[in-house]
């Protein structure tokens, strides 16, 4: 299993709300805080990222901007893919974007399936193709935030689809080359993100299960993201029961009544073991190692909370059995 800063392509997934951007910004920040050049795209209609990063950024939009060092950000806009594509193409530019901006066209367009995912992979197929002027790659690290779970399998199946339908030309070669960069191991690693609970974890069961059988697009973890941690040291044994057991009216200086103390305890004593079972289950039904990201007491925003999960993310041994 490789290390996930060791590819060039991770595109992560996961069913909304379980904080798969988040997981994007995470590791983004902990790479390139590591010396990676990394771009980071979101593919969908608005963007969450810049904001995660740091609140109250502005907009990156489809021409990008730098984040932090080593970090670019941007969102792929299947129009402006599209047209850049076909401007490069056939070489007037002008031309095409002029023909984009007619309404009749992009009603058309909006009824024609497909093509918005095929043209966002090929985008991100021509971002991995980049070079510098010295011949390297422009990016070391290309993390896309992709479409929630149902919609993802689709986005990721489209270029096989594709590749079956249309048996030569422009089209057919385009879509191989996207077909083989998503499918190989060695460039490109799908991340499927999860909440330690049930609908989620179901959720996820069935992406790894599809993605196996039907797509090819490699996985070889999954992410619990927002785990609760243990409410007690070890070796504090049932403290929230003792708590309890304690007369409600008894007021510890500085501290809420033991009541309000009991009852908290006893929550995340809760939380903390209907995670632990949901992240087994994880485990159990994809066979596939988890990465486990802590629950943060104040949230996932900015660069200092998006660098301790991102560390949590590829720090050596957070990958279980």
């Amino acid at each position: 299993m490789l290390p996930l800063l060791d590819r060039r392509l991770v595109i992560v997934t996961g069913k909304g709300g379980t904080g798969k951007t988040t997981v994007a910004a995470a590791l983004a920040i902990v790479a390139a805080a590591a010396g990676r050049r990394v771009l980071v795209a979101e593919v969908g209609l608005d963007e969450h990222l810049p904001a995660i990063v740091a609140p109250g950024a502005r907009p990156v939009g489809y021409d990008g901007r730098d984040l932090a060092k080593g970090l670019r950000a941007m969102r792929i806009d299947p129009y402006e893919a599209l047209a850049e594509y076909l401007g490069l193409q056939i070489g007037l530019r002008g031309v095409v974007r002029r023909v984009f901006e007619n309404r009749a066209f992009r009603q058309l367009m909006d009824a024609s399936p497909g093509w918005r995912e095929l043209i966002t992979l090929g985008k991100v197929w021509h971002l991995e193709q980049m070079q510098d002027e010295q011949g390297r790659n422009r990016f070391d690290l290309i993390i896309v935030d992709a479409p929630a779970t149902g919609h993802g399998l689709t986005f990721l199946d489209v270029p096989r689809v594709v590749g079956s339908a249309v048996r030569a030309g422009p089209l057919r070669r385009h879509a191989g080359w996207v077909e083989q960069m998503i499918r190989d191991p060695d460039r490109t690693l799908l991340l499927p993100v999860a909440l330690a609970e049930e609908l989620p974890a179901r959720e996820t069961a069935e992406l790894v299960q599809r993605l196996r059988e039907d797509v090819g697009v490699p996985v070889d973890r999954v992410v619990v993201n927002a785990v609760a941690p243990a409410p007690f040291p070890p070796g504090a044994g049932d403290l929230d029961e003792r708590l309890a057991r304690l007369p409600a009216h008894l007021r510890i200086p500085g501290a809420p009544p033991v009541a309000v103390l009991a009852a908290c305890a006893a929550h995340w004593r809760g939380r903390h073991e209907l995670n632990a079972r949901w992240t087994q289950v994880i485990a159990e039904s994809t066979e596939l190692p988890i990465v486990t990201l802590p629950r943060l007491a104040h949230g996932a925003r900015g660069r200092d909370a998006l660098s301790v999960l991102g560390h949590a993310l590829v720090r050596e041994g957070a990958v279980a059995p």
